[in-house]
This record gives C-alpha cells, structure tokens and sequence, in this order.
C-alpha cells in the first residue's frame, strides 16, 4: 500500500480509532470485544497481503494503546507511597515497551529491499578504494585471513589498496604486511582508540572510497563489485552498509540446542530494521563491512570520536547534512562472533553505553537536518538499549505482591487480564507474522534477559555523564578446553530466579491459608502466572551461560566442490568436498580399495580455475576422507582463503527460516531449560567420575611405589 495513502485513510479512521481507545467497558464487555479483536486478526492473519499486514498492525496499535489508557485513568490508585512509587515504575515500564513496539512497527513496516547496482563496463570510471583494517591486540590468526580475503576481492588492482592499521604497533605484522604486499599504517599515541586509528589512516591515504572491515571479517570476492555501483548512481550517496555475518556460533547457538535452529540474534536488526531504515534514509553505520565516501566523512572531520560507537554516530552526522545512506541486505563477509558469554556482555555493553552517549551528546530529535522519520528511527535505537532497567522491573515486579502483598495494579485480576490479553496476543502475533522469519517469538526476551542487569548501571552511568567510559576491543579467536558454568555473569538472574522460586511458593502456600492474609485469590493465581513466566525466561537466559567446549582451531563450512585426491601411489580418484575449514577438508571416500594409501595432494575445481594444497590424513573411512592441509606460504594461503572464506556465495543461505510459531518457539525455550538442569548433572557426574579415576591412579601408583621398595 502507498504510504500517502495508508497515511490518508489512516487520518480519516482517527476518530473511531480514539474513540474505541478511550471508551470505557465493564469486565464482560471488554472481554468480548478482545476476544472479537483478536479473533479478527487471526482470521486477518489467513492472508498474505501487505496491506492485511497493514491493517493487523492498526489494530494491535489501537488495542495496546487502549491498554495503556485504561492503566492511566483507571488503574494508578495507591494506598502508600511505597506502592506509588513501584506502581509508577511498573506503569513507566510498560509504557516504554509500548512505544518501542510502535516504533519498531514504524521502523519495520515499509521495508526497501535494495538490489546491487552494476557497476560501467568502462573499469577507468570505477572508484579508488582504500580498505581499511584496524587492528590493536587481536592475534595474527585472526588478522592474517582477513588481509588476504581483501586481496581476493574482484577489483582492478590499481583501483584498490589495502591497510592494516595497527594500533598495537607490533613487528610481526608489519613483517607480514611486507611480505602480503599491503600497506602497513601505524601512530605514535592511540587516542579516541578505532575512530582515531580510522581517522590517522585518511590522512596519510587518498582513495575516494573507504572500506573498513574489523580484523575478524573476511570479505568475500564479489564485496566491492556489488557495492560502489550505487555510489556511482547516487552523488549524494555516503554510506552502503552491509550485515554482520558470522560464521562461528555465539554464545546462544554454541550453548543452547535450540538457539542453532532459530534466526541469530543480529538477524532482525540486519533484517528487517536495517532494509526499514534504508526506507527512510536511516540506515546505521555499524563499523564493518561498509564502505564510505570520503568527501561525506571529510564534511563530518572524520569518524566521530565524542562516543564509544563511532561507526552509529558518524552515520548520523552525515545524514544531518543531507548525504543519504543505504543497506544491501547480502552477507558479503563474514567475521568470528564473541565466543564466550561474558565477551557477549562487555561487547553489548560497550554498544548501549555508546548509544546512550549519542542520546546526550547529538540527540537526534534535537538539531536540525534530518526528518521526522531519520529522528524517530535513531531514537528508536538509543531507547532500545535503556531496556536494562525496564526488563529487570518487569522481571521481578510480581515479588512486590507475593512477598510483601504491596499492590501495586489498582485494579483485579480479571478485568487486568481482559485487557491485557489482546494486548499481548495481538502484538505477539503481528510481530511474528512482520519478522518472524527474523526473531522468533520469546527470544528476544531472552536476549534482552541475558543483559538487562548488566545494563542498569552502565546506561545509567552514560545518561547522566556521557564523557565517562573507554572504548574496549572485543576479544576474537579464543579456545575453551572444557566446559564450565560462567556463574559470575548470571549471578544476579539466580538471585532473582531464587526470589521468584520463593514468593511463588509463599503465593501458592497463601491460598491455601484462610482469608489468605488478606490478599485476593484471583490477583495471587496472576502474580504466580506472572512469576512463572519471569522464572521461565531467567531460567533459560541462564542456561547461556553453561559454557561448551570450543576446540576447534577453524570453523567448518559446508561446501559441495569437486575435487580430486592423489595418493602415494600416483592413483588420482575424483571425489567431492563435504565441507572446508583453514585447516582442513572433509570429503566423500571415493573408493575402499584406496583406504590404506596415503593421501599427498587434494586439487579442488573451481570456476575460475583448479587449486591444489598438499595435506595429511587425519581420518579415513568407507565414507568420509579427513585430511588437515599442511603448513602453506603466503601465496597458497590466499588460495585457500579463497576457496574458503572468499567465494561470492559463501555465506548467503540456500532458503530463509521457517515461519516462527509461537507455541513451538516457547516450547523449545522450555527444553533449553531441561537441558540446563540435565547436562549440569551429567558435567557434575563426569566430574566426579574423573576425581574417582584420579584418586585410583594415585593409589595405584603409590601401591607400585611401595612394592618397587
């Protein structure tokens, strides 16, 4: 539908929309007209149309605001002042959701899915590029890959430099930087830390373009092809930004069975919040992967360095000066994701403190030069990431009533729930139908569950002195030898999980006690709901941080690619690969008779040409052939990163998700949980056996002692 004219009929439905907001209903009635609302939109819901969507998302709009209007008027009467102000906050955090959820319906309605502009057939018309790689304390396996997946890029080699930017000023780089054949840029201080590394390179550098990938992001061939065209469409054009690719699992996917099987955390905001504010001109620098004109960053005097997220705010003062900005929604790199819960926190951190810094230092509803709608989506960002304190209120709210019988909803329990429900049900199902693809219903709780606590105090901190904080490098590329429970990160979700464990007991305990102290029945069975819920979500934000083993040196990726296999024997057979890794190759075993004869070389055909690594066996059988690639120079190193990493369509999925159910998402939040207590117990079996083993061992050796003696 038109946005003008969605706009226009909109307009001209106000009345009756604030008139069915604001109109007072009994208990019953309100129930009947939710149950009518929500059986509408479910019927709504048979149909695929946009402009069905449209209308699905009026009319959740329309029911959460008349909740939140009925929670005004009717529903803020206190006997105390310790009620009023736990009423108040509760109030406050509703309220907060609700207009997060208007905006994001704003942000995410008209999403623009940009195609790849061609670039002329005239090469002498493309663009210098310079890519840029900062660097500071990541190691030279993390960094080494990424330097020669920018070499692989298809671009004319007089148009395109690269840069390592060393922050840690360290020899071994540029010793590898000589032998690469890319540029090597340093500074004597590392002041305003990535932005000021950023802004050191364009003094010293000339391309009309800028490239900045992070040290861990591997760019794949066709990166740049597919991304200056549009720069050449557009004069006015600063910014392509491209999503953020993992190719290894982050903490929710490495240790919880369900998380591998749902969209990854990024997947919404790389989804759908981006192509939306691609619609309206918004679209986020998000420090890697993109690249940027160099007249538009030389207007702004550089990347930002008056906050902690240079790439958002440098994006945003583009855009008050009229440049415009654009999101591709192919993955073309892909980088190492944070490997253990805690460097998941202080990353996630670091961003809400540096949204925050934004929020206080160049507002976006303050200032002149952008529209209503670039405001609104910036805005939308800088209050997502206050939702430290909001969700840990709404978390542990129901103790208020179960411990201490302080009632802080002056209203019951039924007419609460009637008007709840449809508020609740229709967003909830309106979200999955818009982005379901993208974020499955209740895992954004557990997300946001995961780090709400650890949020308070930084945000907080930030609003009220935005200057105060130090950028900090997420670490990249680590090993974990065994499992362990991370308790210091979920320290505080026991603690409330333990505090709900208890006042849902005494909640339940007390309707079994005459007059049951004075508390209503019906309002006790809803706090234990509510409770019950805010335990569930705890539970599995905690099951996070049961940590799994990560040994493998390199991450596989499945690949289908012919390849061919000679033996000691100068037998040559044709096979296929299963899958690839920097370290290794999977393949089918491609005849029995051959089990027993080693295995030199492995050739693989590509469509640009056969490259060929030599390798040892790690494992044979009837079926799988594993073999590691030997030590390989420079040269050949970059050959294999670009059958590896390198390839255009490495990293783009062969079908998108399934669409989310709600009811099987919650359910796989609940085996999230089993699994938490189940594999706990078996880490705490395997422990004990191992310590018995031990106690064995040293009794036997002390025996053998003893009779050596």
């Amino acid at each position: 539908m038109n946005k003008l004219l969605f706009s226009f009929l909109l307009l001209l439905a106000l009345p009756l929309i604030v008139l069915i907001i604001i109109a007072p209903m009994s208990s019953d009635n309100q129930y009947i007209f939710g149950f009518i609302c929500i059986a509408i939109v479910f019927i709504l819901g048979v149909s695929k149309s946009k402009k069905i969507t449209l209308i699905m998302i009026v009319m959740s709009t329309m029911m959460s605001l008349r909740y939140i209007y009925w929670r005004a008027t009717e529903t803020l009467h206190f006997n105390t002042t310790l009620e009023a102000a736990l009423g108040i906050a509760l109030f406050m955090t509703e309220l907060y959701a609700l207009v997060i959820l208007l905006f994001g319906y704003i942000q995410t309605t008209w999403p623009l899915k940009r195609t790849i502009e061609p670039l002329p057939e005239d090469i002498s018309l493309w663009p210098t590029v310079d890519i840029y790689i900062p660097t500071y304390n990541e190691s030279m396996d993390v960094v080494r890959d990424t330097v020669l997946a920018a070499q692989c890029i298809d671009y004319p080699k007089d148009k395109m430099k690269i840069y390592v930017l060393d922050d840690g000023k360290r020899n071994e780089f540029a010793v590898f930087c000589a032998d690469a054949g890319v540029g090597y840029i340093t500074r004597s201080d590392n002041k305003h830390a990535k932005a000021g590394n950023l802004n050191n390179a364009m003094k010293v550098t000339q391309g009309e373009l800028i490239t900045v990938f992070d040290c861990d992001h591997v760019a794949t061939r066709a990166f740049l092809q597919a991304t200056v065209g549009s720069f050449l469409v557009d004069e006015r054009l600063a910014l392509i930004q491209t999503p953020h690719y993992f190719y290894s699992p982050d903490p929710f996917e490495r240790n919880l069975s369900e998380a591998s099987k749902v969209p990854n955390e990024g997947a919404l905001f790389y989804g759908p919040v981006q192509q939306g504010n691609d619609n309206w001109n918004a679209t986020f620098f998000c420090g890697s992967c993109a690249v940027i004109r160099r007249t538009a960053l030389e207007q702004v005097g550089g990347f930002a360095v008056e906050t902690v997220t240079e790439d958002a705010h440098t994006a945003l003062k583009m855009q008050r000066l009229g440049w415009g900005s654009a999101f591709l929604a192919l993955p073309l790199a892909a980088g190492l994701a944070t490997e253990r819960l805690g460097l998941h926190v202080i990353q996630r951190t670091r961003w809400a403190r540096g949204m925050t810094q934004i929020f206080r230092v160049d507002n976006p509803m303050l200032g002149r030069g952008l529209t209503w709608q670039q405001r609104l989506c910036y805005l939308n960002a800088m209050l997502h990431f206050q939702y430290g304190l909001p969700r840990v209120i709404f978390c542990i709210a129901p103790l208020f009533y179960l411990l201490f019988n302080l009632n802080i909803i002056a209203s019951s329990a039924g007419l609460i729930f009637a008007y709840v429900l449809p508020h609740l049900v229709m967003s909830i199902y309106i979200n999955s139908r818009a982005t379901g693809r993208y974020r499955y219903s209740f895992w954004g709780e557990i997300y946001e569950t995961v780090m709400c606590f650890h949020l308070v105090i930084p945000t907080m901190l930030a609003m009220i002195s935005p200057k105060h904080g130090k950028f900090n490098v997420t670490d990249k590329g680590a090993l974990l030898d065994d499992n362990y429970f991370d308790f210091h990160i979920v320290r505080p979700h026991i603690i409330a999980v333990s505090l709900l464990l208890l006042g849902t007991a005494w909640g339940a305990a007390r309707l079994f006690i005459p007059d049951h102290y004075g508390a209503n029945p019906q309002v006790i069975i809803l706090n234990i709901a509510w409770a019950s819920f805010s335990m569930i979500i705890l539970l599995a934000s905690i099951a996070v941080a049961r940590e799994t083993r990560q040994i493998r040196k390199t991450i596989r990726v499945e690949a289908s690619i012919p390849a061919v296999l000679y033996f000691a024997s100068g037998a040559a057979m044709r096979t296929e690969t299963i899958d690839l890794s920097m370290g290794g190759v999977s393949l089918k075993t491609p005849d029995e008779r051959f089990l027993d004869d080693p295995i030199e070389e492995v050739e693989l055909a590509l469509k640009s040409g056969t490259v060929s690594f030599p390798v040892e066996v790690i494992n044979v059988d009837k079926s799988v052939t594993r073999l590691m690639f030997q030590e390989l120079p420079i040269e050949k190193r970059r050959e294999l990163v670009r059958v590896v990493l390198a390839r255009a369509d490495a990293w783009i999925r062969d079908k998108p998700h399934a669409p989310d159910r709600p009811l099987r998402s919650f359910l796989g939040i609940l085996r999230c949980i089993f699994e938490l207590f189940y594999f706990s117990w078996q880490d705490r079996r395997e422990k004990k056996r191992r310590k018995q083993q031990g106690k064995q061992l040293e009794l036997k050796q002390g025996q053998d002692k003893e009779q050596t003696i």
